[in-house]
């Protein structure tokens, strides 16, 4: 029996059929590499679910950015309700790494502000993993990096069953789940914790977010409830609850103090090396701060920044990877990988997995030559793209314009051009940047054939080079009276998925962007696409990128792109010359079946409710109940919300305190100040 079951809302059409067909065809033929060349609004996604529910394996999703990602994650589980379907990608909200600057003798300390949702979304991830035969994982370049050994995170576990007893009782309990990495506390229980309530203990596991309460009679298990969390309701009487740790990074007492002697004995080695090179800065530094991490490990188990010894930690050799993601899917007996991987928009993810391991180890370099880190601190890494080929089975590139890696590697390349809708590739126009005579530039003409589309209830998109010329060109359009709200990487992830779903709603009517604007966003209400400065030749404005933003129209029946241009680029011509190839082709295949183009219809799905936090959800709920108040009297309201906070603080409910404190940052319009880096000079004024 297979252990993907695939819900198709339609059965394929266009080129999906043959292309299932070659890709399906190439899996049993045992082909290790295939590029899914198809056009954007071909249903490459659906293409690929299907040939993921007839290889019937646990299969990786890879995609180059966290929205594209969650954006893929909501469409899986649309064609994969009953599976498991998960998303893991980074959980910083920010993070500035260590690092050290030798020009300027500036160090710069790790800082880092973890979400904790995502945080509980990638433990449902490994667990999946460790647990199920029908998993898909959609995740970004973050399952590249270290991650504690699946052999231990499975092995050191808490299995609790109704009936049986347990050594030490409830205290007993309690002492296991400290020992897997859970805190205890006597507040809200979030993912992760437990707490102690008469005769039971109640704990809410860190993969998702239901509370379990064990109650005692004596040393017995005489109940196991599954509780609401919110309203403590009753949802089940389980019988049995298995608890995986709390941490990814799981290590025993025997292999702690096995690693710190470890970490001694290289101490040893290059302090000797800083003695015989007469450098006496450095190796003051580097004694200091190891034998200030040794103590903290010895007597805490953990210090800051105590991923940099995770070799030591791991039993691994020098230069050997560390334990990732892909570690944690399912592999034959000889040891090979066995499960599906998919790389999607390839031209853009496959560069980015190569490029992580070249810049973590430069920065590494700087802090072991300056005594900052131990030589092992570079082992703290992402995989090479050798080590990352060698660690996933057969693979698929799915993308409109496959980079040469793909073109070179792929043992069969499937053409997807023909889409299901009928629709065909945009028609381009392509007109001057600077204003000539009659014709007022760009900006105005853009502007002009943008208001002509919103009047009839369409979207448009507009794509700049800079972040700064994105923000003002939005600014600018506000000033008109047009709703415009822009997009770049220095959005919040959350926030990019909603400004992606009111834009979808008609909240607003254009939306300006940068590099985020290409791959991967599926917006069938989009009527127009402008580039901007089509013309300055360079990674913005290649033949790659500009076929991926002319992409964008091509969901919707009356889409069209304004390529805005004083000089005939070769990557305009080849662009342009591909994009009327295809729109040729489908032409030709719609008039040969009778087939009448019709825009893509999609519901707009919230795929960023699922990763916000508790906190998040209570803020929003409240500004639904107190907007209206607010409004009648706006100054009287706030000094009502800050006496709220206050008397909160004053009976140390800090939870509630930072829930008013965030609805107010909110109803005046401003965001939390930021937290400065900490930078530290370490010699002069």
């Amino acid at each position: 029996m297979s252990n993907f079951k695939l819900h198709a809302p339609f059965p394929p059409a266009g080129d999906q059929p043959a292309a299932i067909k070659a890709l399906n065809e190439g899996l049993d033929k045992g082909l290790r590499h295939q590029t899914l060349l198809g056009v954007t609004g071909s249903g490459k996604t659906f293409t690929a679910a299907n040939v993921i529910a007839h290889l019937d394996k646990p299969t990786l999703v890879l995609a180059h950015n966290k929205t594209l990602a969650a954006q893929l994650a909501q469409e899986y589980r649309e064609f994969f309700p009953e599976n498991a379907v998960h998303y893991f990608v980074s959980y910083y909200d920010y993070y500035q790494p260590e690092a050290y600057m030798a020009h300027s003798d500036t160090y710069i300390e790790k800082e880092a502000q973890i979400n904790a949702e995502i945080d509980r979304l990638r433990h449902a991830a490994t667990q999946a993993l460790l647990t199920r035969k029908d998993v898909i994982i959609v995740g970004s370049v973050s399952v590249i990096y270290g991650l504690g050994s699946p052999e231990q995170y499975e092995k050191v576990h808490v299995k609790l069953v109704k009936g049986e007893e347990v050594e030490g009782g409830r205290a007993g309990l309690i002492r296991k789940f400290i020992g897997i990495y859970f805190e205890r506390t006597n507040a809200d229980l979030e993912p992760g914790k437990i707490r102690a309530v008469g005769n039971a203990v109640e704990f809410m596991p860190v993969n998702e977010q239901t509370i379990y309460m064990v109650r005692f009679d004596g040393d017995t298990i005489s109940s196991i409830e599954q509780l609401d969390p919110v309203s403590r309701a009753k949802v089940a009487d389980p019988e049995s609850v298995f608890v995986f740790p709390a941490k990814h990074f799981v290590t025993s007492e025997t292999e702690r103090l096995r690693a710190i002697e470890d970490i001694k004995a290289e101490l040893d080695l290059q302090l000797a090396k800083f003695k015989r090179e007469e450098k006496p800065l450095e190796y003051e530094r580097l004694k200091r701060r190891t034998m200030h991490d040794l103590a903290l490990i010895r007597e805490l188990g953990y210090t800051n920044g105590i991923e940099n010894y995770s070799r030591h930690f791991d039993g691994r050799k020098p230069g050997e990877a560390a334990h990732t993601l892909l570690s944690y899917f399912p592999h034959k007996k000889d040891g090979s990988p066995d499960f599906l991987t998919i790389i999607d928009e390839s031209h853009v993810t496959v560069p980015q997995i190569g490029g992580m391991f070249a810049g973590d180890r430069a920065r590494k370099d700087n802090l072991v030559e300056y005594g900052f880190r131990l030589p092992s601190a570079r082992d703290n890494r992402p995989l090479t793209f050798e080590e990352f080929e060698e660690r996933v089975g057969q693979v698929i590139y799915t993308s409109a314009t496959p980079g040469n890696y793909e073109r070179e590697h792929s043992e069969q390349v499937v053409e997807q051009i023909i889409r299901p809708t009928g629709l065909i590739d945009p028609e381009l126009l392509v007109r001057g940047v600077v204003e000539k005579g009659s014709y007022k530039g760009q900006i105005a003409d853009f502007i002009a054939e943008a208001e002509i589309v919103i009047q009839r209830g369409g979207r448009a998109l507009g794509t700049t080079l800079t972040k700064q010329m994105a923000e003002d060109l939005a600014d600018f359009l506000r000033a008109k009276g047009i709703k415009a709200e822009y997009i770049h990487s220095d959005v919040k992830t959350i926030d990019r998925i909603d400004i992606l779903t009111n834009f979808r709603k008609g909240k607003f009517d254009m939306l300006i962007g940068v590099n985020l604007l290409r791959e991967g966003l599926d917006l069938p209400e989009v009527e127009l696409v402008g580039i901007l400065d089509a013309d300055k030749e360079g990674f913005l404005r290649s033949e790659t990128s500009l076929i991926q933003t002319i992409g964008r129209a091509a969901r919707n029946v009356l889409g069209r792109v304004l390529l805005y241009a004083d000089v005939m680029t070769g990557s305009l011509e080849r662009a342009i010359g591909e994009t009327n190839r295809r729109r040729a082709v489908q032409l030709a295949y719609n008039q040969m079946h009778g087939i009448t183009p019709a825009t893509i219809q999609k519901e707009i799905h919230d795929i960023a409710a699922s990763m916000r936090t508790e906190h998040q959800k209570t803020i929003e709920e409240l500004l639904v109940l107190d907007r209206v108040a607010y409004k009648e009297d706006p100054e009287a309201f706030l000094a009502q919300k800050r006496e709220e906070m206050a008397d909160a603080v004053e009976k140390l409910d800090f939870e509630t305190a930072a829930i008013i404190r965030d609805e107010i940052y909110k109803l005046e319009g401003k965001a939390p100040a930021k937290k400065t880096r900490k930078r530290k000079l370490l010699s002069g004024s």
